[in-house]
């Protein structure tokens, strides 16, 4: 977190969730109980394969997913992108004009109307460009170095038990488990499943004390997939009160990648592992994460109406007519006569980013003095 601002506030949500339950994280309009992500960063949005081949954008992420306040996602998307533009040393006016195009972005996906059109930003149709010319070769490169029927132990890497390994075998043997394998239209309902390989992955600091596999996965003696298993823990993100959840952490992530994300929700699956709750999805060479630490001016209000857009999506398509339009209603009151960004969402940000700034400061102090 010490390399960047952008990286301080990807990795220190535990900050985010305090200031909202602080009493100016009260002052936020009270959005209808929907599913919400609950880390609504830019990276946590992405290109994402469904099981039918095709790609769009939306949220990629969903361990803190929860039943909540709507106006929750826009502040950390906004958080997001005002980092991102101070990053990119654009000046503070650019900033307001990318809260105001964020905000405009997302009302427009209430609409439902087919002609209205979000001109897709530049930093992302290269991302969506090289997206369509993935394939496993890429997938395999980059996540387990090599293309060979084996996952390398190293780093990333670590060996399992003869307990996990054979956990993971009868795992995959289950109905369940070989339709989510099967889940893509090149493959027949009936294919054999086997597991080649199996391994412990260390993916940063959080995954230690928790289980992550990676699992290496052979379609009918020719066809290769990677299959990420993770442990489900409790989200920090607040939700309304006396809503129904799901009470296992792996069952609620899976619920809400499928309200607000289809394309990945239809294949993920909640299962038990270990006595632990794990949710399982197949990694599709598809499923990229948005990187965007450097903005153009020309480029910043077109980033931030652009994933506003598919935010606004993700929460819109669990809403009918009438609640859209009183939630329309609700983020628009405060707005003052000189700017089009509504002062909660405008003090909402400032105030964080200042938050996070001297939080930064004092972590890469910190940092300094123990390394």
């Amino acid at each position: 977190m010490a390399s960047s601002p952008q990286a301080y506030v990807r990795g220190n949500t535990a900050r985010y969730y305090e200031w909202l339950h602080s009493t100016k994280g009260q002052s936020l309009p009270s959005g209808p109980a929907i599913w919400i992500c609950g880390d609504c960063h830019s990276g946590n949005l992405g290109p994402l394969g469904d099981p039918k081949g095709r790609i769009d954008v939306q949220i990629r992420d969903f361990d803190q997913a929860t039943i909540g306040n709507p106006a929750h996602d826009l502040v950390r998307l906004g958080l997001s992108l005002a980092t991102a533009a101070r990053g990119s040393c654009l000046p503070g006016i650019v900033t307001a004009h990318m809260l105001e195009s964020m905000l405009v972005g997302y009302q427009q996906a209430f609409h439902g109307d087919d002609s209205i059109t979000i001109k897709v930003p530049s930093t992302v149709k290269r991302i969506l460009h090289s997206t369509a010319k993935r394939s496993w070769k890429h997938l395999a490169k980059e996540r387990i170095v090599n293309t060979d029927p084996i996952i390398p132990l190293g780093k990333n890497f670590w060996p399992l038990s003869d307990t996990e390994r054979n956990g993971i075998k009868e795992l995959f043997r289950l109905p369940e488990m070989t339709a989510l394998v099967t889940a893509l239209k090149s493959r027949d309902n009936d294919a054999k499943v086997k597991v080649l390989d199996a391994a412990y992955w260390v993916k940063g600091c959080s995954s230690l004390g928790l289980l992550r596999y990676a699992v290496l996965v052979c379609v009918n003696g020719k066809e290769h997939c990677l299959i990420d298993m993770k442990e489900a823990v409790h989200a920090a993100a607040p939700r309304y009160p006396r809503v129904h959840m799901p009470r296992d952490n792996a069952k609620r992530v899976v619920e809400g990648a499928r309200q607000l994300s289809p394309s990945l929700g239809e294949r993920m699956t909640a299962q038990r592992f270990a006595d632990r709750g794990v949710f399982v999805r197949e990694l599709l060479p598809q499923d990229l994460k948005l990187t965007i630490d450097q903005l153009s001016i020309d480029e910043a209000t077109r980033t931030a109406s652009y994933l506003a857009y598919v935010v606004g999506t993700a929460h819109a398509r669990q809403m009918d007519g009438a609640t859209k339009a009183s939630w329309l209603h609700e983020l628009t009151l405060s707005r003052n006569k000189s700017a089009d960004t509504p002062a909660w969402l405008w003090k909402s940000v400032v105030q964080l980013m200042a938050d996070h700034e001297s939080g930064y400061l004092e972590h890469c102090r910190l940092y300094a003095t123990t390394t």
